[in-house]
């Protein structure tokens, strides 16, 4: 299992699950852990010879920044209903 993460197609199916499971399981949280993912098989592809402990030390930061840094620009992202202040039936 420690010998797996210095694979780098492990990061990117890795990557895939994580984005179907965005893709099928309502909420947003997946999205930002499977870009990190996908970031990681860069970083294994660069630099083999880090350790499984430095790998998942970096994918944990990595997926905390993304996920924070998809919080902050999907913010202000309505549903498109809008807020009825004043009824046809007031008078």
């Amino acid at each position: 299992m420690i010998g797996a993460l210095g694979l780098w197609w492990v990061w990117l199916a890795a990557a895939l699950v994580l984005g179907l499971a965005e893709v099928l399981l309502p909420g947003f949280i997946f999205l930002g852990f499977a870009i990190a993912a996908v970031l990681i098989s860069g970083v294994v592809l660069i630099a083999p010879e880090l350790g499984a402990p430095a790998l998942l030390a970096v994918y944990g930061g990595g997926a905390l920044i993304c996920w924070i840094g998809l919080r902050v620009v999907f913010r202000n992202q309505s549903s498109g209903a809008r807020i009825v202040t004043k009824d046809i039936n007031d008078n």
